[in-house]
């Protein structure tokens, strides 16, 4: 089993475009240069992203080892591990500190520039943890080069509540915490500590809605709506999510697939506004069969090699093989 040490959970988007976006109409062709490049690629795997979690580091053992499953899946398969910083210890601090607007506009500009992601027709992402809505948050805000495969394992795509993530000895996580359940929503902590900006009370939305730094802009919750989000999700082949079963790390759990929980009660992804309004194109993205709620036993980020194997094998590739489809997307 792996332990990936990825914990859960735990600026403005004008500024963040202004900053860093290309227009729209540009950013699009570069898109489609990608994808007709494919036909000089048929037979080279895709590249593959990783974005860790909470409390890991892209240098970390289980990173690299994961690394090593893709490349044993399909061989000959670069894999680009995102970091925040050269130095291992620095790029665990930046994920419990720092905007994540700023951060993700790094990533957008380093696999945009990058000489072999940047040549690829497109690439296939996985993420663990809180890495995995970071990576949706790549594909609806840049998307260049652009995700054919997103799988994410224990995300927060609905945001947190709570979390249970510090060992005793762990005081940067443990300040983190002390600072999320004290001052949630200034305009410090969201600007500052990385839990807060996917944090989302049901209880408290108004708050949320207004004040969020990240999380309530990529659910593009707030009015107008974005639509190039949903363009990006719903041109997506898959997005795979997974929830662990026995997870107490994430509180809670079900927002591994954008489920609500308000109260003990459940509102499943497919009852919700934000699906029936497609609001981030998870709706058009379903309807073509390329959105699945998957399940592996265990707490919080235990991974087996077989279950990581499964979805490499299924999931990722050279560009000419389609991703293979189940006839069941999933039930939630």
């Amino acid at each position: 089993m792996h332990s990936l040490r990825a914990l859960p959970l735990l600026a403005t988007l004008t500024q963040f475009l202004s900053a860093t976006a290309e227009p729209a109409a540009q950013q699009q062709q570069q898109q489609q240069q990608h994808i007709l490049a494919a036909e000089d690629n048929d037979d080279t795997p895709l590249p593959v992203v990783i974005w860790h979690g909470l409390g890991d580091s892209y240098t970390a053992e289980g990173m690299q080892q994961v690394g090593s499953l893709i490349e044993a899946s399909n061989p000959g398969t670069f894999v680009y591990f995102v970091r925040l910083d050269s130095d291992g210890e620095a790029d665990r601090r930046s994920t419990f500190y720092g905007n994540v607007t700023e951060q993700l506009a790094k990533v957008c500009a380093d696999l945009a520039s990058h000489p072999i992601l940047s040549t690829a027709p497109a690439i296939d992402a996985v993420g663990f943890s809180q890495g995995g809505q970071f990576l949706r948050g790549y594909v609806e805000r840049c998307n260049v080069p652009p995700v054919r495969n997103l799988v994410t394992f224990g995300s927060q795509h609905n945001g947190i509540v709570d979390y249970r993530a510090c060992a005793s000895s762990d005081w940067l996580c443990r300040g983190a915490l002390a600072l999320l359940h004290g001052n949630t929503w200034t305009s410090f902590v969201q600007s500052r500590l990385v839990p807060a900006q996917y944090f989302r009370d049901p209880a408290d939305l108004d708050s949320y809605l207004a004040h969020s730094n990240f999380l309530a802009d990529i659910n593009n919750e707030r009015g107008p709506k974005n639509a190039t989000y949903a363009h990006h999700i719903a041109a997506l082949d898959n997005f795979v999510m997974y929830m662990f079963e026995d997870d107490t790390t994430v509180i809670p759990k079900e927002t591994g697939w954008f489920e609500d929980v308000e109260d003990g009660k459940i509102t499943p992804l497919r009852a919700r506004k934000m699906y029936e309004e497609d609001w981030i194109g998870l709706r058009a993205l379903d309807r073509k069969g390329g959105l699945k709620f998957k399940t592996t036993p265990g707490e919080h980020m235990q991974l087996s090699d077989r279950v990581l194997t499964e979805v490499f094998n299924e999931f990722f590739g050279p560009y000419k093989v389609s991703s293979k489809k189940s006839n069941v997307v999933g039930e939630l």
